[in-house]
């Protein structure tokens, strides 16, 4: 498997995080940028799920060890930060070496 250009997961946060805050950043790290790009706060928490892709019906994102649910509405909160954190650092991350 190939690492991700990202490194959302390490990055500091002012909320605390437990294994399954962890999981959830190193998710989005995994997240294509062209995909998360795509994404519109103003979309209802039904379009995000859909848009995801990876939501269980009873609503909860399906996250490998983790210790607990992640609900839409922490996901989207956890998704904002990723995307204002991949605005910040992206011409960084995606300049090519010479």
């Amino acid at each position: 498997m190939q690492q991700p250009i990202w490194n959302f997961e390490q990055e500091s946060t002012n909320t605390r995080t437990d294994e399954t805050g962890v999981n959830l950043r190193a998710y989005f790290d995994r997240m294509d940028d062209a995909k998360m790009r795509q994404y519109d706060p103003a979309w209802s928490d039904e379009r995000v799920v859909e848009w995801d892709g990876n939501f269980r019906d009873d609503g909860a994102l399906m996250l490998l060890c983790c210790e607990r649910d992640v609900e839409v509405e922490e996901y989207r909160q956890v998704l904002e930060e990723c995307i204002a954190y991949r605005n910040r650092v992206r011409a960084t991350m995606l300049q090519v070496p010479s």
